[in-house]
């Protein structure tokens, strides 16, 4: 096969892929019949109890009278409120991404001292292999940054003498590893693509050990590493507020299922990686940026309401944008009257919005948040309420920010990976069986035939 097929799909594959479909559609009647939760979500859209974690938790319904109801959505790190947490170091004028990974992997916030040795420890580890980004990074640079990050994690394996142990003590150093190098890894491929496909300069500037985690991207990104400090201290937030939630979300839960197995931190991280490409979990973000071009482009009037509603109501009608009848960074698979994250966030766009110009953009954001909640109770009928999500104030924030849609991904994962870590050390200290959830057949049994009677 040459490259000239490699990525073609000739008549022989679509007639294959044709008789696949027609001999494994399900028919969906069959889900209710033997009580199959799809999505390992009920018909209330509450999650199927599959584990049990200490180190995060959703909340979106209280208890009353023996009843579920919906409340103000709350995100828990160890217990602590999120909220608590980004006023806590916002207050006292501090970057909280690493105090905040300190407490999900270690179960306790950090007194000053721990704090000052664990920010030592990762800035130490901010140093890739010898000739790593020319040997790796800088051959055959991918297309989506996702995949680049992840093939830099599997070949990190190479580089690991003690890849395979997966004692407590081993997982960890590896785990603070990547989350030092998770930064690196996505900025130098996003550079590295940039020069060898899109014939930019090439900037790989080297990391400075005593920045904070979203300094560092900065730094490692701009070619003059300028940034405000405004800028710096809300791309920290959004680290923080991305770093976790809890064991249900598809990339987390794929970390405890691949952990199960036994298998190394590598090839655990590239699978959740794998998990958090998909523009269902971690590229929703964005497909609200490319939305909100296609509204802007559309709008006569930004501040029309009934243009803007008549506009989500087409989007919904799969008459707008990419026709897939979605209203983008609206509505939660968990939470119903809020998203707590998005409402942290949104006090700190205003202030970005500010600084940058963009106060109009803004206040479109605020009318779509507004407007998009009765405008779906009206064209749909659905289980829960529905407010903004913490992907439609990230994207914005990122644009503001000029980090290229190719990162936008990868920052959800410099800001996860420190949430998987924590997942993965807990499972293997619990120490449960390996995950295998049942699937029922449902195919009919047949006799074989011979290949001459076929």
């Amino acid at each position: 096969m040459n490259n000239n097929t490699f990525s073609t799909i000739t008549p022989e594959i679509l007639a294959l892929s044709n008789l696949c479909a027609k001999n494994s559609a399900i028919d969906p009647a069959l889900y209710t019949k033997y009580d199959v939760k799809r999505g390992l979500r009920d018909v209330s859209g509450k999650g199927v109890l599959t584990g049990l974690t200490e180190i995060a938790e959703v909340r979106s319904h209280i208890i009353v009278d023996s009843e579920y109801v919906p409340c103000e959505g709350k995100l828990f790190y160890r217990g602590i409120d999120v909220e608590q947490i980004v006023d806590g170091f916002i207050n006292e004028n501090r970057y909280g991404f690493e105090e905040t990974t300190y407490l999900l992997l270690f179960g306790e916030m950090p007194n000053n001292e721990e704090l000052m040795n664990f920010k030592k420890l990762l800035g130490e580890y901010r140093s890739l292999p010898t000739s790593f980004v020319r040997d790796i990074i800088m051959k055959a640079p991918s297309r989506d940054m996702m995949n680049t990050l992840a093939r830099s994690v599997l070949t990190l394996y190479s580089y690991d003498d003690m890849a395979d142990d997966i004692t407590i003590p081993n997982v960890m150093r590896q785990s603070l590893q990547m989350i030092s190098l998770f930064p690196l890894l996505s900025v130098y491929g996003y550079q590295a693509y940039r020069h060898y496909h899109d014939g930019q300069s090439l900037f790989i500037h080297t990391p400075d050990p005593n920045l904070s985690t979203a300094e560092l991207i900065l730094h490692l990104l701009r070619p003059d590493s300028k940034f405000t400090p405004l800028e710096a201290k809300i791309l920290d937030v959004a680290l923080v507020l991305h770093a976790e939630h809890g064991g249900g979300n598809n990339s987390t839960f794929t970390t405890h299922v691949v952990t199960s197995t036994g298998t190394d931190t590598y090839s655990s991280v590239a699978a959740s990686l794998g998990s958090l490409k998909g523009p269902k979990h971690g590229g929703a973000n964005i497909k609200v940026v490319q939305m909100f071009e296609d509204m802007k482009k559309n709008l006569k009037n930004w501040d029309d309401e009934d243009e803007v509603r008549a506009y989500l109501a087409a989007l919904l009608h799969k008459e707008a944008f990419d026709k897939a009848g979605l209203i983008y960074g609206m509505g939660h698979a968990v939470y119903s009257i809020s998203d707590p994250r998005a409402n942290i966030f949104k006090g700190f766009v205003k202030k970005l919005s500010e600084e940058k110009g963009r106060n109009d953009e803004f206040k479109l954001y605020n009318l779509v948040e507004n407007l998009a909640p009765e405008v779906i109770a009206k064209e749909r009928q659905i289980y829960k309420g529905v407010s903004a999500n913490v992907d439609f104030y990230s994207g914005f924030v990122y644009s503001m920010l000029d980090l290229p849609l190719e990162l936008y991904t990868p920052i959800f994962a410099i800001a996860r990976i420190s949430g998987w870590s924590a997942h993965r050390i807990e499972e293997l200290i619990n120490a449960g069986k390996i995950i295998r959830p049942a699937y029922k057949s449902v195919a009919k049994h047949k006799e074989y035939v011979p290949i001459q009677e076929r």
